[in-house]
């Protein structure tokens, strides 16, 4: 008895050191933090319609841009990635750009609403959903250091060793930038000369 119990730890402490739990824990912990993005970004697709509706009440001018805003929020909400997804880089990017462009389309209701500030209700939604862009930009910080985490940990000894045999464990893909993120928007609120 006493020998299947050395036999059995001399197996248990190389497999130990292969990732067969680090590898796992890894991956669940981005794959949480993936959901605390996509959490967050239906936060702001939950707060949209509110948005649209304290909008409409404005004035009819304003259609093509509350049209703008409800188009990017339903093409948004198409596009699923689930945490089986992540390490397909272009349904990430599918992602990212809807994501975009919904958050594009509120950018430019900021722009063309500056009389709405001083409605109450308009106000308190777009401080929501300033807080929402917050939230988002530190889920997906979140997420890219949870991704760093696990592609690191299957990429390096020993735990790769694990996670190819056991897992077949392909990295995740990463939040980045969408293109042009580097140039600033220019903000006209139509009295430029």
């Amino acid at each position: 008895m006493s020998r299947r119990i050395a036999v059995t730890l001399a197996l248990t402490v190389p497999l130990a050191a292969c990732g067969i739990n680090s590898v796992p824990t890894a991956e669940e912990n981005a794959k949480a933090r993936w959901a605390d993005v996509q959490n967050q970004y239906q936060r702001r697709a939950d707060l949209i319609p509110n948005l649209v509706a304290t909008v409409k009440a404005a004035g009819a001018q304003e259609k093509d841009v509350l049209v703008q805003v409800t188009q990017a929020r339903a093409a948004a909400n198409t596009v699923r990635v689930s945490g089986d997804d992540l390490s397909d880089p272009a349904k990430v990017q599918q992602f990212e750009r809807t994501q975009g462009a919904l958050g594009l389309s509120l950018q430019r209701l900021q722009e063309a609403y500056p009389e709405l500030r001083s409605q109450g209700n308009y106000t308190t939604l777009m401080s929501q959903l300033e807080g929402t862009e917050n939230r988002i930009s530190v889920a997906r910080n979140d997420y890219n250091q949870a991704v760093q985490a696990y592609n690191t940990r299957i990429r390096t000894f020993p735990d790769a060793v694990g996670a190819r045999i056991f897992y077949g464990a392909k990295p995740l893909v990463p939040f980045q930038a969408t293109p042009g993120a580097e140039t600033a928007p220019t903000v006209n609120f139509g009295n430029a000369g």
